[in-house]
Order: structure tokens, then C-alpha cells, then sequence
């Protein structure tokens, strides 16, 4: 009974493999063309042509570095007012700066 089982399992299991292998010839060629379409222009959630940028105002370098020591002159007041008086106010309160975020 075991062997009749086993055959028969066989039987199916070589049967399933060779409709699975088999070409199909037919389906093919009852489909219809899909026309092919050209393909879009390479974008990534832009144009391909930006538009021009204005120019920004140049800036001397003299008035730069005025803001760099006038920042650098109040962050020094205000680790040197925090020495003086170590507060948790002080370290956490912001400087007058207008370079600071």
C-alpha cells in the first residue's frame, strides 16, 4: 500500500514537472503589440533647465571681519561676566551677538 502511495505520488509530482517546463508558444503569440513609447527626459523633481540665480552683493572683507572681532569681543565679555559670577542663569542666557544662531 506504502509503494502504491509512493508510485502514485510519483506519477503526479513527474507530471506537474512537465507542465511546468513545457513552452506555452501559444500565449505569446495571441498577444497584441504594446507600442513603445519613447522614453522622458532624466529629471529628479526638477526641470532640466534651472532658471539663473541673482548674483548676491558682495560684502568687503573689512566690514566681515568688523562682525567677526565685535562677536569675538562680547563672547569673551560674557565668559569673562560668567567667571566672575558663575550663575546657571548666566551659562544659559544668550550673548548680543547677531552671528549667533
Amino acid at each position: 500500500m506504502g509503494l502504491c502511495i509512493s508510485v502514485f505520488g510519483f506519477g503526479i509530482a513527474a507530471l506537474a514537472f512537465g507542465a511546468a517546463t513545457r513552452p506555452v508558444a501559444s500565449e505569446t503569440a495571441a498577444q497584441p503589440e504594446v507600442p513603445v513609447k519613447s522614453a522622458a527626459p532624466a529629471r529628479f523633481f526638477a526641470a532640466p533647465k534651472l532658471p539663473a540665480l541673482p548674483q548676491p552683493a558682495l560684502v568687503p572683507i573689512e566690514v566681515l571681519l568688523h562682525q567677526i572681532e565685535n562677536h569675538v569681543r562680547l563672547e569673551e565679555a560674557a565668559a569673562e561676566s560668567f567667571l566672575e559670577f558663575p550663575t546657571e542663569a548666566l551659562l544659559h542666557c544668550k550673548t548680543t551677538s547677531p552671528l549667533v544662531n
